[in-house]
């Protein structure tokens, strides 16, 4: 992807966690990024493009950053609750706004037909299945599928559900409590 592509991309992800779906127009970004009139029109035709696009841009931070956790290192369910405690708080603290851009997106992308790309940028059902034939798991899909729906759960909770409401935790608390539920789901039985 071209800097100009990828800033317009960014973009977006900054426009809808800051205001929202309806926030991000093409004429929004053209502002946001000092571009003269039309331009995000020419990279990106329609809202559906710029939409797709950006969901495109926070799948490939969400690889990255992942990427980045695991860092070559052998997964065994402590390491994994850990990397994915780590990938979760990263959410929640430095990759903040790609978390809330991505569910102020989600009625667009549904009615886009973009529900898929978006349901599937931040979490990954196939990596998770890997993971979890790799430590032995009976039934790895289905375990994959809780655990993504475990992740998810989450991530909410903490940036708009009951947990959002607590006091501030730190880095050290945030992990501890995100590694619990993480472990026992990673915790399938023999």
């Amino acid at each position: 992807m071209d800097e100009r592509r990828t800033a317009i991309c960014e973009a977006v992800l900054d426009l809808a966690a800051e205001g929202g779906n309806r926030a991000v127009t093409h004429g929004a970004v053209d502002r946001r990024l000092e571009l003269p009139k039309g331009s995000t029109s020419y990279y990106y035709r329609t809202r559906s493009d710029l939409l797709r696009a950006a969901i495109g841009r926070l799948a490939q931070r969400s690889r990255a950053a992942f990427d980045a956790g695991l860092g070559g290192r052998t997964v065994d369910p402590e390491a994994a609750a850990d990397l994915m405690a780590g990938q979760l708080d990263l959410l929640l603290q430095a990759r903040r706004r790609d978390a809330l851009a991505r569910y102020a997106l989600a009625p667009d992308a549904a009615a886009e037909g973009l529900a898929e790309g978006l349901a599937t940028c931040l979490f990954s059902v196939p990596l998770a299945t890997d993971l979890f034939r790799g430590l032995g798991a009976p039934e790895p899909g289905a375990a994959a599928a809780d655990l993504v729906s475990l992740l998810e759960g989450l991530l909410f909770d903490r940036l708009y559900g009951a947990r959002s409401l607590g006091p501030a935790t730190t880095e050290q608390e945030s992990l501890a409590d995100l590694r619990g539920p993480i472990r026992r789901a990673l915790n399938y039985g023999p």
